[in-house]
């Protein structure tokens, strides 16, 4: 894959890092939402920048550069991990990796189990090395969510690549009625924190990185772009 980038002058120019443009680029779901309000706003969405800027670690934060469909390479199979949006921010505490994954009423996919049904060597090889990056024990509950293991081992992969101090696992919610939430909330308890909306939760160090995660509440007005 190339490491040559060129900027984007329209949301409409993120559809072609889709997946399935014509399945995927459609007015209220994710994908286009999450393309509007990031390309539209001055450096982070107004209500991401006052979620980061109310953390102490990230105080003075400044987003330098923003990659749409952004994939990290991960071990077992030849799937990446593909982030919606990843981040790379500079803050008064360091830089910071930020991998944003949009929702709106789209659920986080397979579950644990469901994506384990019928196993590959190179899943459980996957699975291995995402508990590893993650710090997380050799049993976890069936019922988490595989993407957001994949996500948040993301931004911790890419700050170790960039020299970042901290890496943020950051759910862009337009949903009106907070579907998935618990979802969320759930992945964060397996880390032992109580999730909540609009507000970040410290982890603590994984892999030599400080983890966050937060769930941040869109501007609706996006949902109709």
């Amino acid at each position: 894959m190339s490491n040559v980038y060129i900027p984007a002058s329209s949301a409409d120019q993120w559809a072609q890092f889709l997946a399935e443009p014509a399945k995927q680029w459609r007015t209220g779901y994710s994908a286009r939402t999450l393309a509007y309000c990031w390309q539209e706003s001055d450096g982070f969405p107004a209500e991401v920048r006052a979620v980061l800027s109310a953390h102490q670690d990230f105080a003075g934060i400044e987003l330098l550069l923003a990659f749409p469909e952004h994939q990290v390479h991960l071990p077992g199979g030849s799937r990446p991990s593909q982030n919606d949006i990843w981040v790379l921010a500079r803050a008064d505490d360091g830089m910071v990796s930020i991998a944003v994954e949009g929702k709106v009423a789209e659920p986080f996919g397979p579950t644990l189990t469901e994506w384990l049904a019928g196993a590959s060597v190179g899943k459980a090889a996957r699975l291995a090395f995402l508990r590893s990056v993650l710090g997380l024990p050799d049993q976890l509950p069936g019922t988490v969510r595989y993407q957001l293991l994949h996500r948040s081992a993301s931004a911790i992969i890419e700050a170790k690549r960039f020299g970042a101090a901290h890496a943020l696992m950051l759910v862009h919610s337009f949903s009106q009625t907070h579907q998935w939430f618990d979802d969320y909330a759930a992945f964060a308890a397996i880390f032992g924190v109580e999730a909540a909306m609009n507000r970040i939760v410290s982890v603590g160090e994984r892999d030599g990185i400080q983890l966050h995660l937060a769930w941040v509440c869109g501007d609706a007005q996006y949902l109709s772009r």
